[in-house]
This record gives C-alpha cells, structure tokens and sequence, in this order.
C-alpha cells in the first residue's frame, strides 16, 4: 500500500523536480516507510512507501530491464506468482520479490492491454519512455483511489489523492458547483468527477492513456459483467464451489511479509473472512480485531466476540466512548480533500488504528453487500413495488401516517426506516435505492442550492438505462450493477482506504477478488436474494463455519449517533458553520432552507440527521480546503 503522484508536462518541457517532491510529500501517511521520485526530461513520478512484500527491495519508482519504462503503483497483485514464471521464461529478469516488477514485464509483452490479465487492488502509472506515453490504470472494482487533472499546454497531472494534485502550480483549487450537487446528492463525488473544477477521478476499471497532449480514456472491464451461465450448478453445488472460490481468494490476499490481521465486526461477511482464514491457516495464529461502544444500540462487540470464541482466533477488542469518536472530526477534514458524507469513517478509522497497534495488513468484508444482495435496500425494492402498485389515495393515507410517527434518534430506529423507505418508494427502483441511501432528492436540492442544481437524478437514471440496456430483464442485476458502479468504489471503498490509509494500515477485500467476482456474477440472480433472504449464497455457503446466531442477524451497519450529536455535543459546531450570516455569505446554500431543518431536528419534530451532516461534513472540508 503506497501513494503514487506524478505529471507530464506538454511540449517537452522539462519537469520541475520541487513540485514532484513536493506533490509526493502530501501522501507521506499512505506510505511512511520510504520515497522517492523519479524526474527525466517532461516526466516526474514519486512515490510514498508502506512495505508489505519484500521489505527491504522494492523501492518505487521502479524501471524495467533497460530503465527505459517506468512505474510508480499503489496496491496488491494477488495474481502475480501466476504471472512471473511466464514472464521469466520470456527472458524477463527480476530484480526483487515485491509484485511491482510483473507490471511492467507484462506492459512490455502485451500493452495496454496488459491490465486483462491482472488479479489485485491497485492504481498505477506507467511512463514509456520510446513511446513517450503515459499510462494510467484503476483496478476492476476500484479499490484504490486515481485522480488526475489536464494541464494547460498539454500536460498531465494525476495522485492517489486531491491533495497530492493540488501541489501542482497548474492545477485549479476552484470548486466545482455541478460536483457539489452531486455530492449532496449521493454523499460522495462519483467518479469521473470530483468536487475540484480541475480534477477528475479515474473510473473503476479504466485506462487513461497520454500520448503528445493527447487523453485517452477507455474502459476495460464489462460494466454488466461475463454473461450468466446459461446451465447454472444448482443452489446447493453453487454453494459449496463458492466456498472454495473464496477460501482461494482468501488464501492469494494473506501473502504479505508484515503482520496481518482480520476486521471482525460480528456481521456475515467479516465472520466468513476469519473463518476461511482459519482453514488455510492454524485459528490461534490468526489476529482478529473488533471495536465497541458505550451505547449499546452502536455496539456490535458481543456478536464479534461470540463469532472469534467459536472460530479460536487471537481476538482483540477495544471500547471508545462517543467523546474519543468525536474528538476525530476535525482531522477527518484534514484527511479527506473531497467531503465525504458517510458518518461510519469515524469508527472505521479507530478500527484501523487499533489494528495498526499490532499489524500492518488487515482483510476486511468489503463487497459482498454488493456482490451478492446484502442490503436492506434489496428487500424494500420489492415492498416498492407492491406500494407503488397502491392506489394514490392510500398511499398518501400511508404517509400521512408514518409522518405522525415520532422522532427516535436511535440507531436505525423503526420511525428512521419507515420514513427513509417512503423518499423513495413511489420512485424508479434506481432513484428509489439512491433516495434510500442519499441526504438530499432532486427537489430538495432546488430548495436547498442557490444556483440552479444540475439534474443529478436525471443524471443517475441514464447511468441506469445504461447498464438496464446491458443486462436486461434483471432487475436485481441492475440494482446491483449500480452499487458496483457507484457506492462501492466511491463510498464504502474510499471511505475504508482513507480511514486505513490515515494511519498507514492496508486493508484487502478478498470478496472482491477477480476470480470470485466473476464466478458470483455468473450466478442466477435468485442465488443472492431469494426467498426473502439476503446475501442467500454466502449465508448458505457459511453453514457451519461460523455461528448460527450470527447468520440469522439483521445488517446492523457501523453506525454512530447523529442525529442524537446534532442535537447535543454538536450544537456548538452546527452553530458555527451552520449559521445564516455564515451561510448566506458562502453564497453557496439558502440559509432560510438549512435553518429550517436545524430548527426541526432541534425540536425533534423531524430527524434530519443525515442531510445535516453531509452538510456540516461539506462546511469542515470547505473551511479546511477552501477556506
């Protein structure tokens, strides 16, 4: 795990060494371990080290043969013991143990369409020196972050945050109006945009190609995924073959010569992680972590307790109190150079630093709510459908009552549920998840913004005719296509590399492999959700291999209270970065429309606890970045 930065200045000119330094500086906590650079006629490439594999080799930026190709890369290979025999037996000469090599090797045999055959997380940048091209590359599902800003004159600029681009003398530091809209909207920036007028995000699964001033972007992973297999295993077979699919996958992502660990929340997808660890590797031998809570309606230690006692593993656990959980906020602005909405960053970052006290590599559950229908969401489309089959009449009876419910500020209390599921019921089902997840619909954005809003639902719709067009006649497909394509990268991923990466921790996602993404996505829709059960296949397939109790939990979520922090603790930062005189000279916001909504979360007649803090998350980052 690494931070890469790097341009391309257009026209040949020379690259200025200082602003290479100074672009790798600002990621020196993804990699405090080691730097350097790499500055030849218009091309600088730096890079920020965490040692994973080959501790004392491996130092980026890193050349080929002749050093006439170079790389700078941030991630895992998982792939690579398969691919280095063949590029050895090509003539390919390796000069240490780390993976790094194999990119380059397998660039020189194959192009750009080298990134095919890649198994791993990673993003990275190539400079062909003959062909004076440089090539940028996100991984399929996009666990590691890429930026990147067009130069004047014809350059390039990219780095594995905002920050490491906003060291560039030629990289615009304005905000971009339409990102903000879209920010409100899904409480992240997704790419191919950012909340920055000259920066955009490298999609998950593409390629962006420089050659003489000129940008390439393509796209080389199948948005819709392989085709489904036309004569699918049965449920029970598909069960057991995923099982093992899995077990490989967690076996190909604990290679590391550093200490590695497991986040163990006491949900389905963390408890499965340790338990496959577990076969490929003695359970005593294997580090678990977990955190708690003083509120208990937020704490989840007991389940992850029960689910370490039954597998063996060497269990750590660690209450904070909500007061240690708060005291993160203002380095969170500091972390973060786009606002980020989503409240579980807290407690994922003191996970991550209470794992980092013992290890350096941690597996996470990340992806299988995507990959395989964990969420709540996937049982409320089908509720959906029977509610938007009402008459009108009775609908409007049914949210004129669930209105009168009264505010429960606690954790995904049933009033919270109720309501959150009525923003989007009458709604397209792809409106209807982003609403249920989201702060702010569409209408509400036109109260909220002062200049007219860009359309973002519309926006999201025609992502999701897309894909519906790709993978027609299926219509969980489509649902979660969409979360691949937008909450996953842009939200869960993000906010776990920055929360990791905070405190240079690397977290792997094994359920995200390539291998196993593809054998999921082979499977019959009903595999994941049928039956009203979610995550249908993983549930099935963990039988026996952790707790029964912990297979018949609801999704809890990493949660923490907000909408009770608004109304106490936080009242005196809402105060100060919500206030009209403040808001209304930002230009930015109607200040009339967010005094409304502090007003009613006060007074508890509403629970506005989401858009108000994707807002004051919006306000920390704007003071801390634009000022």
């Amino acid at each position: 795990m690494c931070g890469i930065a790097g341009f391309v200045n257009g026209g040949g000119r020379e690259a200025d060494r200082s602003t290479i330094e100074a672009m790798t500086a600002s990621l020196a906590h993804r990699g405090p371990d080691g730097d350097g650079v790499h500055v030849a006629g218009p091309v600088a490439l730096g890079h920020r080290r965490l040692s994973i594999i080959d501790v004392e080799g491996g130092a980026q930026p890193l050349p080929n043969e002749d050093d006439s190709i170079w790389i700078v890369y941030n991630g895992e290979l998982y792939n690579e013991p398969d691919l280095k025999p063949g590029l050895e037996a090509k003539g390919h000469r390796y000069r240490t143990r780390c993976d790094t090599e194999t990119f380059v090797h397998l660039y020189e045999e194959e192009g750009e369409a080298f990134v095919e055959r890649l198994n791993g997380m990673y993003a990275l940048a190539i400079w062909d020196g003959p062909r004076r091209r440089l090539v940028l590359a996100r991984d399929r599902m996009g666990q590691k972050p890429l930026y990147y800003a067009e130069l004047p004159g014809g350059g390039l600029a990219f780095g594995s945050e905002p920050k490491a681009l906003l060291k560039h003398p030629e990289v615009s530091r304005e905000l971009d109006r339409d990102g903000l809209a879209r920010y409100l909207f899904y409480e992240y920036v997704p790419a191919p945009y950012s909340i920055w007028r000259g920066a955009k995000k490298l999609p998950r699964g593409h390629v962006l190609v420089w050659e003489e001033g000129r940008v390439r972007v393509s796209r080389f992973f199948p948005r819709a995924g392989d085709p489904r297999d036309p004569s699918p295993p049965s449920f029970e077979e598909a069960a057991s073959r995923f099982w093992g699919s899995f077990r490989d996958s967690v076996a190909r992502h604990r290679r590391s010569d550093v200490p590695l660990g497991v986040f163990l929340s006491g949900g389905v997808d963390s408890s499965s992680v340790a338990a496959a660890l577990c076969e490929v590797e003695p359970a005593a031998n294997v580090h678990t972590f977990s955190i708690g809570f003083e509120d208990p309606s937020f704490d989840e230690s007991g389940p992850a307790r029960e689910v370490a006692k039954f597998l063996g593993t060497d269990h750590h656990e660690r209450v904070f109190s909500i007061e240690q959980m708060m005291d993160l906020l203002p380095q969170v602005a500091g972390w973060l150079d786009e606002p980020f909405g989503d409240a579980s960053i807290l407690p994922t970052h003191l996970l991550s630093r209470f794992a980092r006290e013992h290890v350096t590599v941690a597996l996470g559950g990340d992806g299988a709510d995507e990959l395989i229908a964990g969420y709540p969401t996937f049982k409320a489309e089908r509720a959906a459908r029977v509610f938007r089959s009402l008459p009108r009449p009775a609908r409007a009876l049914a949210e004129a009552a669930v209105g009168r419910l009264p505010v429960d500020h606690r954790n995904f209390s049933f009033d919270f549920k109720l309501k959150q599921f009525l923003r989007g019921a009458a709604e397209a089902p792809a409106l209807a998840h982003q609403r249920w997840l989201g702060s702010y619909s569409g209408p509400e954005l036109g109260r909220l913004l002062i200049d007219g809003p860009l359309d973002v639902e519309a926006e999201h719709q025609a992502l999701a005719d897309r894909i519906a067009a790709e993978i027609p006649g299926d219509p969980l497909g489509l649902s979660l296509e969409l979360y691949q394509e937008t909450y996953l990268p842009e939200d869960i991923l993000t906010k776990v590399d920055r929360a990791s990466m905070a405190c240079s921790l690397e977290v792997r996602a094994p359920f995200l492999d390539a291998d196993l993404v593809d054998e999921i996505r082979s499977l019959p829709s009903s595999y994941k959700y049928g039956k009203g059960t979610t995550k249908r296949l993983l549930k099935r397939a963990a039988v026996g291999r952790v707790p029964d109790s912990i297979l018949r939990r609801s999704k809890k979520g990493f949660g923490i209270p907000v909408a009770r922090w608004l109304r106490g603790p936080l009242t005196p930062l809402v105060d100060r970065l919500l206030n009209p005189d403040r808001i209304r000279a930002q230009g930015l916001f109607r200040p009339e429309e967010v005094a409304r909504r502090v007003a009613e979360h006060r007074d508890g007649s509403r629970d506005h606890r989401k858009p108000l803090w994707t807002l004051l998350m919006f306000q920390l980052w704007y003071e801390q970045w634009i000022g």
